[in-house]
């Protein structure tokens, strides 16, 4: 594909976050700490886990990892670009082949994420549903290709609605209504007809987190069932708390983008929000949320700083 000589556009200016123009100071550090707590936490989740030999050859943990490595680098496609934003607004440009590369970057990064928690929910039937068979049905070998399906899937997913995103014209005006190159606000600016791009976006886009949504549903509908076979009230709530953290990621992540995308003449200040939330706050809870309730991790992390100490149950 040749960008530049379908368009006549060779930048485009990104509109920012909404209702931050009055104290861009103050909203700069607010993102600038929330863009530090995802990139430190997030990392430290990852190298944790790499350093620790009794995690990381985990199928959970595993998955986990590649999820803080994947929440670092989404949050960092977007972030930096915003805070840029606030110091002037010079550095809301971005040229066209930019735009090409964070809308592309971004969906690969975010396709990739969904179908990795397909594949968690699915790690975590297999553990409560079948714990007898679950070391040999979910080896090393099942977990890197299972974990290499989910990028590859998710980068010819990126590449499929990058192509028609930017196979149109585009001569003007320039100015993206939004805090990123996203598809819903670039394809306003087409100078074509964009019904077959948001037909796709609906066909694809909805059956992709559709389809994935639905296969976690099954999942932690045989969990639940399961989980409430156990006898004994500890071991309920251990069951419960190994897929707690990974439900409530879930329940974080798909709703959001799921309006954005399903709705894309909505105006850019209602999705705007929603879209802060899944791409900038979500990525900096998950360390939070998997940490503060998973023993095996704190453990870790208390290891990794003492040296040599880990944390004893209470």
């Amino acid at each position: 594909m040749e960008p530049g000589n379908q368009t006549g556009v060779n930048t485009f200016i990104l509109g920012g976050l909404p209702n931050t123009t009055q104290l861009p100071i103050l909203f700069f550090l607010i993102f600038l700490i929330i863009y530090l707590l995802t990139v430190l936490g997030n990392l430290l989740i990852f190298f944790t886990i790499l350093s620790e030999s009794q995690l990381n050859h985990l199928p959970m943990y595993f998955f986990l990892c590649n999820l803080s490595f994947l929440d670092t680098c989404l949050s960092s496609v977007t972030v930096p670009k915003i805070l840029a934003g606030f110091l002037t607004s010079r550095y809301r440009t971005i040229s066209f082949a930019g735009c090409i590369i964070q809308l592309y970057a971004f969906h690969f990064l975010a396709s990739t994420e969904c179908f990795l928690y397909t594949v968690m929910a699915y790690d975590r039937y297999l553990a409560i549903c079948s714990p007898l068979n679950y070391a040999t049905r979910m080896n090393r070998r099942v977990c890197s290709g299972l974990t290499a399906g989910t990028w590859l899937t998710g980068s010819f997913h990126a590449a499929i609605h990058t192509s028609l995103t930017f196979r149109l014209p585009y001569c003007g005006p320039n100015h993206v209504d939004y805090f990123f190159c996203d598809i819903p606000p670039v394809l306003k600016l087409a100078c074509a007809d964009t019904a077959v791009n948001h037909t796709v976006i609906l066909a694809n886009i909805g059956i992709v987190a559709a389809g994935c949504f639905m296969l976690i549903c099954i999942s932690y509908a045989y969990i639940a069932a399961a989980i409430l076979k156990i006898q004994t009230t500890q071991g309920r709530h251990r069951a419960f708390s190994t897929c707690s953290a990974h439900l409530t990621v879930v329940l974080l992540y798909y709703g959001p983008p799921v309006f954005i995308y399903m709705r894309p003449s909505s105006s850019d200040s209602t999705y705007g929000a929603l879209a802060v939330f899944y791409t900038i706050v979500t990525p900096m809870l998950n360390p939070f949320i998997y940490t503060l309730r998973n023993k095996e991790v704190k453990n870790a992390l208390w290891k990794l700083f003492s040296g040599h100490t880990v944390l004893q149950d209470r």
